[in-house]
């Protein structure tokens, strides 16, 4: 099927498909699923401004669902929401004017497939190293009967010892998350973290809930479930502001975007329901794998001339 606002041929089976899986992994994960989404569109030849803006479109529709979800189950801070979305537009915008810049120059292509490989594997590596870590550390402390069921319900991570050093510095103003369970926090430390998620949102599509919701939880110490709830109320507003800015720079598809919704609808909500039935680090090791995928779809289309 030929889709003239971006002059790209597309199945559209391949897109429904494509938006299930995405709306699986969002509800799950908390994430718009933009590692996935934005590569998929690359790999059958779209352009990558045009691939970043059609995925916000897209996942607009899908973040609501599985956010109204989350919010039945319990899982949205919408006090940390809020708060966040200030720095998310202005993130958002940051993004989007960096992709016009590079499409002016004719780098856009190269310039952010590299930099989608770099950031996908980092946060990989990482949560993979984190995750495992903090599964060993519960289970040598369950052994040895020191309240490690009680650690893995409180949903403490390895990484905590640096969450709690930024949780304490005295920066004004101070935030309580009482839904999060944190005392007390910077504004200025919630809003670097939402202004960070909304740059990526803006510069690689999606919501960019790879980055932020593994921030949510080792930088400000939300508990994973509570992180994968707030941050696609997050999406919502940082995908729905960065829509909007493509689309006055003539950067979404919107016909593509309504066809990949249609999938991603359901799978939102398949995915919402699972995390119920899954541990914090458990979730989070889960996820590991997806931007690995990712970065695997944008070295193929490096590799074969951008196109399956």
């Amino acid at each position: 099927m030929h889709f003239p606002i971006s002059g790209t041929d597309i199945s559209p089976t391949y897109l429904v498909l494509t938006g299930f899986l995405i709306g699986i992994m969002g509800g799950f994960f908390g994430v718009g699923g933009s590692f996935i989404a934005g590569p998929a569109l690359r790999a059958v030849g779209m352009d990558w401004n045009f691939a970043v803006g059609t995925d916000l479109a897209h996942i607009v529709g899908k973040s609501v669902v599985a956010a109204k979800r989350h919010r039945a189950l319990g899982n949205v801070d919408l006090r940390l929401g809020l708060l966040m979305a200030f720095g998310t537009i202005g993130g958002a915008e940051c993004g989007a004017q960096l992709i016009q810049m590079l499409k002016r120059t004719g780098n856009v292509n190269s310039v952010v497939s590299y930099v989608s490989i770099v950031i996908y594997v980092s946060i990989s590596t990482f949560m993979i190293w984190e995750s495992w870590r903090t599964l060993r550390l519960q289970k040598r402390t369950k052994s040895k009967g020191r309240g490690g069921s009680a650690a893995a319900k409180r949903d403490e991570t390895s990484f905590m010892h640096v969450t709690r050093a930024i949780q304490n510095l005295q920066l004004k103003p101070m935030i309580a998350l009482p839904t999060s369970g944190v005392a007390a926090i910077s504004l200025w430390v919630i809003l670097a973290v939402s202004f960070v998620g909304g740059l990526f949102s803006g510069f690689l599509g999606g919501g960019a809930g790879y980055i932020r919701m593994p921030m949510l939880v080792y930088v400000l110490g939300v508990p994973t479930h509570l992180a994968v709830g707030t941050d696609l109320f997050e999406i919502i507003i940082s995908a729905s502001y960065g829509t909007f800015s493509h689309a006055v720079k003539g950067n979404v598809d919107i016909l593509v975007a309504l066809v990949m919704n249609t999938g991603a609808a359901v799978g939102a909500q398949i995915g919402a329901i699972a995390t119920q039935y899954f541990a914090g680090p458990k979730i989070r090791l889960a996820f590991v794998p997806l931007p690995l995928i990712g970065a695997a779809i944008v070295i193929y289309t490096l590799m074969t001339g951008h196109k399956l």
